[in-house]
């Protein structure tokens, strides 16, 4: 196998190869469309779930939503250390194209879900593919890049899935032009009239999630051309890779019930059948989460007592300081992913629920005045697009921004800094604007940069803080068990929401009700992450553990 970048310092000085730039460009289309995938959903979720319930039913909406987000936040965790460990056994380039090919093919069959249940499980489903797709690319481009390109790369893989967002944005404020179009044409091929409303119906919710499959064509270019990390090769070559036993992954099933029954706690009170008392939600999320610990470092752990020998040689150390970092990672994840998906990803919804009440109250005082045609000309703002589209014009921003800031001021300096700042961001966002317009979308950028710099912090960060042999499975168990712990957050934001929907009153301070409490008290996270950085090596100047 041709080495893509040779070992040592000549290759820190040396030009980067044809490979590289190969294996850069299929993970960033994965990336991309992981973020168009996401933001897919975020803004046809609520139309989907509207239509799959029921208009008599809207008030569930927010409860299905968070039960759907938890259990696609559960998925991925899953995903990531499933695809790792096969990542670290058989490869990351094959492994990538497996894990593409999964969250395409999962996410295109959410078009056809009958039920809100059934739309949670394909999203379970698809988001396998996808938590294993971050891991396995991150490990790939850091592996067959130098030290020198490190903070560089890392913030172009955080902008590559906000770009997926940005795309997704702009195609929606042309989708009811699109639809129009598309709905002629489906008849013109002869689909039957019931199909075609079917599709089209709800903002097309179902057209928009079955062109998921697209990502599908990526597999095609990462089997022909991609070759495969040269790290990774030599780990394989010294017999590194043979640790890795399917049957511990046995233990990867058995911690996905400890979420599963989070999942069925939360969700069978979203439905309105079953009410559990906060003590027993308590106690399945505190033994859920413990099992899920257990049953996700399952296979690193036996992997690292099969090749305790070989590697303890010299670093007795090894072994605990892996499952610690595993475990460290973990929550600086969750910090960032719970404080993105429990506050600025809701912001969209938000948005869109403050024009839809506008709108309504506008047009009944137009017709209250006896402006009938006025009120049936009246265009409803597209508050939801354009709140993606600023969201990810800073999210690309802010990526980029944060990794060059870890190398400027060291990782743990970096995000203590992103921490203050995103917490800052969504206090403004959602305390300090009320109504849609210029100043909520100057907000939602500035948020943007600020929470989702992380997504350009992570992906320098946890590559270095494991070796090549446990590279893919470490970080991708650190980067997607956040998911579990931000899914925990996400279960709550429905009830968080009727619960303070008159809002609250501090001193002179008032909150809104709905979603600016809710969002509000959820991004408190940030103060947590702003403690547990300390806790964490700096690795800023340190070459890529091998």
């Amino acid at each position: 196998m041709k080495e893509l970048v040779k070992p040592g310092r000549a290759a820190e000085r040396g030009p980067i190869g044809r490979g590289a730039w190969l294996a850069l460009t299929a993970a960033l289309l994965g990336w991309m469309f992981d973020g168009a995938e996401m933001g897919v959903f975020s803004l046809v979720g609520r139309p989907a779930i509207l239509n799959l319930l029921g208009p008599e039913r809207e008030a569930d909406v927010a409860k299905w939503l968070g039960v759907i987000t938890g259990l696609f936040l559960v998925g991925a965790a899953t995903g990531g250390v499933l695809f790792g460990w096969l990542g670290d056994r058989i490869g990351r380039v094959r492994a990538m194209t497996i894990s593409v090919l999964t969250y395409a093919v999962f996410t295109s069959l959410c078009g056809v879900a009958a039920s809100p249940i059934q739309l949670g499980l394909l999203r379970f489903a698809a988001s396998l593919g996808m938590g294993g797709e971050w891991s396995l690319g991150v490990a790939l481009v850091m592996e067959v890049f130098p030290n020198r390109s490190r903070a560089f790369m890392a913030g172009l893989i955080g902008a590559a899935a906000n770009v997926g967002y940005l795309l997704v944005g702009l195609i929606g404020l042309g989708l009811a032009n699109v639809l129009q179009r598309l709905e002629g044409g489906l008849h013109a091929v002869g689909l039957p009239e019931w199909l075609v409303e079917r599709l089209v119906a709800y903002q097309g919710w179902r057209i928009m999630m079955i062109l998921g499959i697209l990502p599908a064509l990526l597999t095609f270019f990462i089997r022909l051309f991609v070759p495969e990390s040269t790290k990774w090769e030599r780990e394989r070559e010294s017999g590194g890779t043979s640790n890795w036993v399917a049957r511990d992954l046995i233990g990867v099933l058995v911690g996905a019930v400890g979420p599963a029954v989070m999942v069925y706690l939360y969700g069978w009170d979203a439905t309105g059948r079953i009410r559990h008392s906060f003590g027993l939600r308590a106690a399945a999320t505190a033994l859920g989460l413990g099992l899920a610990v257990w049953g996700y470092t399952h296979p690193v752990r036996r992997y690292l007592n099969r090749s305790a020998r070989r590697n303890s040689e010299g670093d007795p150390d090894f072994a605990p300081r892996t499952l610690r970092r595993m475990l460290l990672a973990a929550c600086l994840s969750g910090v960032a992913l719970l404080g993105t998906w429990g506050a600025t990803q809701q912001a969209p919804a938000w948005a869109d629920k403050l024009t839809e009440s506008a709108f309504r109250s506008e047009q009944e005082a137009l017709r209250g005045a006896g402006h009938v045609d006025e009120a049936e000309r009246l265009v409803r703002p597209r508050a939801k697009e354009q709140m993606l589209i600023w969201l990810s014009v800073g999210a690309i921003i802010g990526t980029i921004g944060a990794a060059m800031l870890g190398d400027w001021i060291g990782r743990r300096m970096a995000y203590f800094s992103l921490c203050v700042a995103s917490l800052i961001s969504v206090l403004i966002l959602f305390q300090c604007t009320s109504r849609y317009g210029p100043a909520m979308l100057a907000a939602a950028c500035f948020a943007g940069i600020c929470s989702a710099s992380f997504y350009g912090w992570l992906p320098l960060y946890l590559p270095e803080l494991f070796r090549t042999a446990v590279r893919a499975t470490g970080q991708g168990f650190g980067f997607n068990f956040g998911r579990i712990l931000a899914a925990i957050g996400s279960f709550q934001l429905g009830s968080l929401v009727g619960y303070f929907e008159g809002g609250f009153t501090i001193g002179p301070w008032h909150s809104p009700g709905g979603y600016p409490t809710a969002c509000t008290i959820l991004s408190l996270i940030y103060i947590v992450g702003m403690i547990v950085i300390w806790l964490a090596p700096e690795t800023r100047g340190r070459p890529l553990p091998d």
